[in-house]
């Protein structure tokens, strides 16, 4: 029985997940972990070439995308460590993070999961290593600049990222899926991640459901990882990710405020992109101007993004994934391989 099960789905991103599990094996000595990739059936396929790379590193091949929580859910269904670490193909673990994150999460018994600071591939500060509890006004004035402008301000549940230097240790509403460590056993208890949720919100609804326990979740400043950011969906130009991540903000507010506030935000996301592309409408013509302070190609791809939305937001939208892919894991038979690792290939397993 391992300490701690790390749990990698991966979708369409093979380099970003052999470089992550590279990064795990050269940095993290001193805890026994165990590495469990579930691949959701990505169309590039690679999980002979994990194996033979890394023969420590149990692979789960999935025949069809059952979304990234309920994929999170089959690793921890496998998973020996007492506590789970659910972590991103596109990360970098840098120096002792994980080591770090396991002595806050094992300190006291009432904390249920914590996440670390995140950086950019440059690395700079990712903003979204926290986040507070979904609103109607915080969803509305979720702008980067305004995040940079203010971070202090309780609306952008940001204060822990620059508190002490950032390097600190702070209760919080949100860590990041991206990395997040949580004990097993109240990972259990709440259930694990909600089968509602296709791709999007998921470590959202997770923390709420931990908070709900009376048990914290808790951000440590000096564990930090590189997080690239949405590799696999960048390669979508659909508006896949723009729409499916607002319908996941719905789900949430439906479940934690009920319909009438969930309707509210749907609304007012409406007025907001109508407003959005008006405003890119009225900029568009200055676009063509020599030493432009706008570019064409920006505004089309925001003109897009946001016009996507409003159709989201009056049920217009087509980007749903399909029925089956929908239904939670209990309601279809999961095809997939299991390939086990070689416990004598890592000299800590």
């Amino acid at each position: 029985m391992a300490e701690l099960s790390i749990i990698i789905v991966n979708w369409n991103s093979l380099e970003f997940a052999k470089n992550c599990i590279a990064s795990i094996e050269t940095t993290t000595q001193d805890v026994d972990y165990e590495i469990i990739v579930v691949d959701n059936a990505s169309p590039e396929g690679g999980c002979s070439e994990i194996r033979t790379r890394f023969p420590g590193v149990r692979v789960i091949a999935l025949e069809q995308n059952i979304g990234f929580g309920a994929a999170n859910n089959l690793g921890a269904e496998q998973a020996s460590g007492r506590d789970l670490l659910f972590l991103n193909p596109d990360t970098l673990v840098l120096g002792d993070a994980l080591g770090r994150m396991m002595a806050v999460l094992d300190a006291e018994e009432e904390v249920g999961a914590v996440g670390c600071r995140l950086l950019n591939g440059d690395r700079t500060l990712q903003m979204s290593c926290v986040q507070p509890f979904p609103t109607v006004l915080n969803q509305l004035l979720a702008f980067d600049w305004l995040k940079r402008s203010w971070p202090g301000l309780p609306l952008f549940g940001m204060k822990a990222l620059y508190a002490d230097g950032g390097r600190g240790l702070h209760e919080v509403d949100v860590v990041s899926g991206a990395c997040m460590m949580v004990k097993k056993q109240v990972f259990e208890q709440v259930g694990g991640f909600h089968r509602k949720y296709f791709m999007y919100a998921e470590e959202v609804d997770l923390c709420y459901c931990i908070r709900k326990t009376g048990r914290k979740v808790q951000y440590v400043g000096d564990a930090q990882v590189v997080h690239f950011g949405g590799q696999s969906t960048k390669k979508k130009e659909d508006g896949f990710s723009d729409t499916l991540m607002r319908d996941s903000v719905f789900k949430f507010l439906r479940r934690s405020r009920g319909t009438p506030y969930a309707m509210l935000y749907r609304i007012m996301l409406f007025l907001s992109a109508m407003v959005r592309m008006a405003v890119l409408f009225i900029i568009f013509p200055f676009s063509a101007i020599p030493n432009r302070f706008v570019r064409r190609d920006a505004v089309k791809r925001a003109f897009k993004k946001w016009r996507n939305i409003a159709r989201w937001s009056l049920a217009l939208a087509g980007w749903a994934p399909g029925p089956a892919k929908m239904l939670p894991v209990s309601d279809f038979a999961v095809s997939a391989r299991v390939f086990d690792s070689d416990p004598g290939s890592r000299e800590n397993a």
